[in-house]
């Protein structure tokens, strides 16, 4: 299976309402040190609607980029129940998906 292929499918498990991170994500496919890589891959995924690239964040907190724009990110992510205050995420830890 190709690595696109793997990263999204495995994207489908973080329900809404729950975030994870680009490392954590690359880690889950066994991807070393692949943050970078999740990161393009989700600005170029094909189905944003159906893939919920919306949902992985950055590990520091910040809500990062998205190929539609942070307000629309943030938009998102807030309808879900996710807390943000200044782009950050509030009570990550409780809103956290490992895999």
């Amino acid at each position: 299976m190709k690595i696109d292929k793997k990263i999204y499918k495995k994207l489908l498990q973080v329900p809404p309402g729950r975030i994870t991170t680009y490392g954590e994500l690359s880690r889950a496919i066994g991807l070393k040190n692949g943050q970078r890589a999740i990161g393009k891959l989700m600005k170029n995924n094909p189905f944003p609607v159906i893939i919920p690239c919306h949902r992985v964040v950055k590990s520091n907190r910040e809500i990062g980029g998205y190929a539609f724009g942070v307000d629309i990110k943030r938009n998102m992510l807030t309808k879900e129940g996710i807390c943000i205050k200044n782009d950050k995420i509030e009570n990550f830890e409780k809103s956290f998906f490992r895999f």
